[in-house]
């Protein structure tokens, strides 16, 4: 099996509540598919480089994948065809971190 980074950015005017269900819904359908998921963030709700659909903003969430390349296709279908879905990414990585991503570990010493 192959290790990927999964990124996904979801509409704005979803809560972080709907948004955590999402994840937990597309963790629950890898795991049917044989996949097993590491870690999951949630980055919280940013601004985007570009506007997407008319929109400034959208919630970052990352998935840690270990499974089949079938199931991440199957995911990345079932994306293209959910509403609330703007944009994601699946990056094949050799291994897969433990530790929090450069993206929270920032947000953490900007916090200290």
């Amino acid at each position: 099996m192959a290790f990927y980074e999964h990124v996904v950015i979801t509409r704005p005017d979803i809560s972080p509540a709907q948004v955590e269900t999402f994840v937990e819904e597309l963790s629950g359908f890898l795991k049917e598919k044989g996949a097993k998921v590491g870690k999951t963030e949630y980055w919280g709700l940013r601004n985007l480089a570009y506007p997407i659909k008319k929109q400034r903003k959208g919630h970052y969430s990352l998935l840690n994948i270990d499974g089949p390349a079938d199931a991440v296709h199957e995911l990345e279908r079932r994306l293209r065809i959910s509403d609330d879905v703007m944009r994601y990414m699946t990056i094949r990585v050799e291994e897969l971190s433990e530790e929090p991503s450069p993206v929270l570990s920032r947000k953490d010493r900007r916090r200290d």
